[in-house]
């Protein structure tokens, strides 16, 4: 039988362009979270700077978040643009544990801006930790039925996404998590990013949260910046 999951969900304080600046404060996040898996926001390791460079998994910039995760045996997926084949560039989650990291997914569904910079990825795709298959997403794909239905045909118990949104799409993201959670029955946790960042907002949502498989939040941030919540999944 499968020990249940703790997940956190993170808004960190992002430096625009500055990898080594945000990488140390992942790594203090991770270090408060006392989470088996730790998700931050799209783009939280860059900020939503669509202009910034690829980074790489062997970045030893990410050693930090490494050396926090081996700490307290955690997996954090963080934001970033990436190289992937054909010099193609993605926005990416990158799986980050005590071992190293990993690009583990390239973002489907881009947006208008984004598309001029960045490729779709190919596919769905799905982390295991400790026997939980996670059900990788980044912002838009979350408002695409299809990418759900997809990615939970690959069999996962929670749709795991990093979203940057402004806060009057706040109550939209809300409405497409419950209605993956209740169409799916699965649990859904999203990290929002909260301050202000690149491609032009000010000021963005927060409000990051974890969904209960009925649709029912169990756990949520505010709108500053800095927060971390987390939920047991069962």
């Amino acid at each position: 039988m499968r020990e249940p999951l703790v997940i956190a969900v993170a808004q960190p304080l992002c430096v625009p362009y500055d990898v080594a600046a945000n990488a140390t404060t992942h790594a203090a996040t991770v270090n408060a979270a006392r989470a088996r898996v730790v998700v931050f926001p799209e783009l939280s390791l860059t900020g939503y700077e669509l202009d910034a460079p690829a980074i790489v998994a062997e970045d030893p910039l990410l050693n930090p978040i490494v050396e926090a995760c081996a700490e307290t045996g955690s997996v954090a997926l963080a934001g970033a643009p990436v190289r992937g084949k054909a010099g193609r560039s993605h926005i990416a989650t990158v799986a980050i544990d005590g071992t190293g990291a990993t690009v583990a997914y390239h973002k489907m569904w881009l947006g208008t801006e984004e598309s001029h910079r960045f490729s779709p990825g190919p596919a769905p795709a799905v982390l295991d930790v400790d026997g939980w298959r996670l059900g990788l997403a980044i912002c838009k794909d979350t408002g695409v039925p299809e990418h759900a239905h997809d990615t939970t045909a690959l069999g996962i118990d929670a749709y795991v996404a990093g979203t940057v949104k402004s806060p009057d799409e706040g109550a939209v993201q809300d409405e497409r998590a419950r209605r993956v959670a209740m169409e799916h029955r699965i649990w859904v946790a999203i990290a929002s990013f909260a301050g202000a960042t690149g491609g032009g907002y000010t000021t963005t949502a927060g409000r990051s949260a974890i969904w209960a498989a009925d649709g029912t939040p169990v756990a949520r941030a505010g709108a500053d910046a800095g927060t971390v919540v987390r939920a047991t999944l069962h």
